[in-house]
């Protein structure tokens, strides 16, 4: 055999077997600090997997469901639930592909979380629930309420996304990224490289939050573990986010949902303005109010706040 091929053959192995260890490392690191112990949920057995969700507090039940991104969970309302207990059966949930919830290797659509959404308040809530929804979860949570409104009443979303970048669909170009991450090593690898806990602190610094001083380390540590528990199979999700499918043009839906609707945004959140002016355009009976100083997840950055606003609409 040419010596050059040889020394190929050498060094691709090596380098296979350092990222097969540096992912190994990762996955088994991640998660010491075990900050998303379930000692506290249950677990809901679905057709595509198991889903962790918690219950607390008493009267008519409310539905929070999370941001929908691989580093995300339930975690995300730890503030707001000691609030909303108090008056309400306060339930969360871990999305499929994210925290404690399976993270099976499939492609995850807008329609499969209308069912999944749909399925735990038949089986589950077990009666008509109100929700409170952030970011990309309020396209499948008005999807859902739209195909089924029997079984929802209010609406709460926090910081919907544009109703232009809903409306993005897969390509060839999103469909190699999705590939990409689909494979066994090297795509996790990848997945690592972008889940790394710089890049989890980057997104609270960015998105999530505008006050700096106010990110609490141990929040970062539970999104950087969430990102990488189940051995990293959040990037099957990961893989279909990027790929688009998971977005979905609800403006049909908009027109003709029958739910009342409160749209919350933050002031220091990107094109809030213009995302309160597309949504009331389809549906001028949405109700909105804005937080001020305050990034992606006023829930984290400013509970107390949101929480008025929330019981403003129970009063």
């Amino acid at each position: 055999m040419n010596k050059n091929i040889k020394h190929f053959f050498f060094l691709s192995g090596l380098s296979a077997g350092c990222i097969y260890g540096i992912n190994k490392f990762i996955n088994t690191t991640s998660g010491i600090k075990n900050l998303l112990s379930d000692h506290k949920g249950y677990f809901f057995t679905w057709r595509y997997g198991t889903i962790f969700y918690t219950k607390q507090g008493s009267g008519s039940p409310l539905l929070l469901i999370h941001d929908l991104h691989p580093a995300s969970s339930s975690a995300e309302w730890n503030l707001l639930i000691k609030k909303l207990e108090k008056d309400h059966t306060v339930y969360t949930i871990d999305l499929l592909g994210c925290g404690r919830s399976d993270k099976p290797n499939l492609t995850y659509t807008n329609y499969m979380f209308v069912q999944l959404i749909t399925d735990f308040v038949k089986n589950v809530i077990e009666q008509k629930t109100d929700v409170i929804a952030t970011g990309t979860s309020c396209s499948f949570t008005l999807m859902a309420a739209h195909m089924n409104n029997a079984i929802f009443d209010k609406l709460f979303f926090i910081n919907p996304p544009s109703l232009e970048s809903l409306q993005q669909t897969p390509c060839s170009d999103t469909n190699i990224l999705k590939k990409i991450l689909e494979f066994p090593v090297l795509g996790t690898f990848f997945y690592h490289i972008q889940m790394t806990e710089q890049n989890i602190a980057n997104l609270f610094e960015t998105k999530y939050h505008s006050k700096k001083s106010c990110i609490s380390g141990k929040i970062k540590d539970t999104y950087y573990e969430s990102a990488h528990a189940g051995h990293s199979r959040g990037k099957y999700l990961f893989g279909s986010i990027l790929g688009n499918y998971t977005n979905i043009n609800i403006i049909p839906a908009l027109k003709k949902v029958e739910n009342p609707i409160f749209l919350i945004v933050s002031d220091n959140h990107e094109d809030s303005d213009k995302i309160i002016t597309s949504y009331t355009e389809y549906d001028e009976l949405i109700e909105t109010a804005s937080i001020s100083d305050c990034g992606k997840l006023p829930q984290l950055e400013e509970p107390e706040q949101l929480y008025r606003i929330i019981s403003r609409y129970y009063e």
